[in-house]
């Protein structure tokens, strides 16, 4: 049923780029005078440190273009894919532009709800793009998106914490767990790391550091029931059973961030979005307590996966001329260098990184060299939907519910039913 409606929803924005390229149509995109013109409805999924950020930046580009009016729509980030989903495949209420969280591009884009932008004016110069940033732009040969944001995850640790404990930062699990020990012995009641156990994107760390991965694209083979996956499920058991770490079976950002910036907990894994809200915290009112690590390698590497996020056009918009000239400018190199400046983001743009306000960030200091070496996710239709049967294995394996490798094997059977043609 979806497919049929994301198919006219397909025709119908062709059919709309027609009418515009021939002069417009009265109703938005170009006036009589070529000029821009009518709504841009723009889905924001930053987070609450930087949706004031983003609505300026957004609205800004009516100084561009007068005669456009940005309708600014912040939706919470848990909510935003099905949200996109429902209106898009009911044809109604879905917006002109959605920042797009990068695993979400080709399912999107499958289901036909993107439209393609190779040769419309949202692309302006890919060879200026971080060549992983592109990579999760593009679904069958066309691309379904630019890039906005690119980041990875890294150890967030309180330094005065380690320093009052006696502990260096850790570099692998095993120091970590020993860390922990000291940290908990020193202030009791305190503990060494948060683990969330309620989001799959946290346990990629342990499974890319135990050489794992998801599934693996290129021989379309299932990885996640091998005995890596095994080892990184047995790893997030071991540290809560251990007392290395405290977790959480919902709500985990709140509670992990909370921990984190009271004091009761020393370290969380976590990446560049969560930098405004961390030096928030009553821990960080002197920002040079934060301090910013390499994830603990597992058995076999230092591993974090790559994510981000893009900035999309939907199919059904009925003012494309302007929405492709938004995501140009919000993917623009202007308005990276202001995010960077403003919430210390990583740009998905080679260019931005030789501004002085950038590349002497601290934090594009660590994590610009930490996003090079990080792990490419799958970008497949389904990657969105790998996370769900790991989600409920982590609370399975944490609470005692079954062991490390009938999750890793359960995970596995869940990701066969889910993807028919891999083995």
């Amino acid at each position: 049923m979806r497919r049929g409606i994301a198919a006219t929803a397909l025709a119908a924005a062709l059919a709309l780029t027609t009418a515009a390229c021939g002069g417009g149509d009265g109703g938005g995109s170009k006036n009589g005078s070529g000029e821009l013109s009518g709504t841009v409805t723009f889905w924001d999924t930053s987070n609450e440190a930087e949706k004031a950020t983003y609505q300026e930046l957004a609205e800004g580009f009516t100084k561009l273009h007068p005669k456009v009016r940005v309708s600014y729509v912040n939706v919470p980030f848990g909510e935003a894919n099905a949200k996109f989903k429902n209106a898009a495949g009911g044809n109604s209420g879905a917006p002109d532009v959605m920042r797009t969280e990068v695993a979400w591009v080709a399912d999107f884009a499958h289901l036909g709800y993107l439209q393609p932008l190779d040769g419309t004016p949202a692309i302006d110069n890919r060879t200026d793009w971080l060549p992983q940033a592109a990579a999760s732009t593009e679904f069958d040969g066309k691309t379904y998106a630019v890039p906005q944001v690119i980041d990875t995850m890294a150890l967030f640790y309180n330094k005065r914490m380690l320093k009052e404990a006696g502990v260096e930062v850790p570099t692998s699990v095993t120091e970590l767990k020993a860390a922990a020990a000291k940290i908990s012995a020193k202030s009791p009641g305190k503990t060494g790391l948060y683990l969330r156990g309620d989001d799959p994107y946290w346990f990629l760390s342990f499974l890319y550091g135990e050489g794992g991965d998801l599934v693996r694209t290129a021989s379309k083979k299932i990885a996640i029931d091998d005995e890596p996956g095994v080892r990184a499920y047995r790893t997030i058991k071991d540290l809560v059973d251990s007392k290395a770490a405290i977790t959480d079976a919902s709500d985990g950002w709140n509670n992990m961030q909370n921990a984190f910036k009271s004091g009761k907990v020393a370290m969380m894994l976590n990446g560049p979005w969560a930098i405004e809200d961390t030096r928030a915290g009553a821990e960080f009112k002197d920002p040079k307590n934060l301090g910013i690590a390499p994830v603990p390698a597992g058995g076999a590497a230092q591993g974090s996966p790559q994510g981000g996020w893009n900035l999309s056009v939907y199919a059904g918009s009925g003012n494309l001329d302007a929405s492709y000239a938004f995501a140009k400018y919000m993917s623009s190199a202007a308005v990276q260098k202001k995010t960077t400046e403003k919430l210390s983001l990583l740009p998905t743009r080679l260019s931005v990184y030789a501004e002085p306000s950038v590349s002497g960030n601290e934090m594009v200091k660590f994590f610009k060299p930490a996003v090079d070496k990080a792990v490419e996710r799958p970008w497949i239709p389904e990657g969105n939907s790998l996370f769900e049967p790991v989600k409920l294995q982590m609370a399975n394996v944490l609470t005692g519910k079954t062991s490390p490798e009938d999750a890793a094997k359960d995970t596995g059977e869940a990701y066969r039913k889910l993807l028919k043609d891999y083995r």
